[in-house]
């Protein structure tokens, strides 16, 4: 059974935000992360990274993956920051609009940075990567 602390949970919310996948070792309760391929299409792999990957795939029962969160989980992530926090009516439209572009992370970062609301995102958004890091857990777990 898979059990993670406050503080490997933090480190593994912190690294799928900044673009990482990870792996927690189970029997050398250790964790590992690398650039996420399907953002880093023409990133090179170190030796280590290479390694750890082949690693993986030899004893898959051995590690546990954690990856980030879908683009639409994402989208519906802002979306109910929009509705639970932003209270004023032409910030919340400016976010839904910046939410419709082709590029909707991207644009409504750049609304919700010029915002008194920055702050209060971040929070919800490492709060929400939190709660998905314990829920793939809970699947591995199930699944194991």
């Amino acid at each position: 059974m898979l059990t993670l602390n406050k503080e490997e949970v933090d480190l593994i919310a912190s690294k799928l935000l900044k673009g990482m996948v990870c792996f927690y070792q189970l029997d050398k309760k250790k964790i590992f992360y690398m650039p996420d391929d399907e953002d880093y299409f023409d990133y090179e792999l170190t030796p280590q990274e290479e390694t750890l990957l082949d690693n993986v795939e030899e004893s898959p029962e051995n590690y546990a993956e954690f990856t980030k969160l879908e683009p639409a989980q994402e989208h519906q992530m802002m979306q109910d920051f929009v509705d639970r926090f932003v209270n004023e009516k032409t910030l919340a439209e400016d976010l839904v609009d910046a939410l419709a572009k082709p590029k909707a992370n991207t644009a409504f970062k750049y609304v919700i940075d010029e915002s008194k609301y920055k702050a209060d995102w971040k929070e919800f958004r490492r709060n929400r990567y939190t709660d998905w890091v314990m829920e793939q857990v809970d699947s591995f777990n199930y699944s194991a």
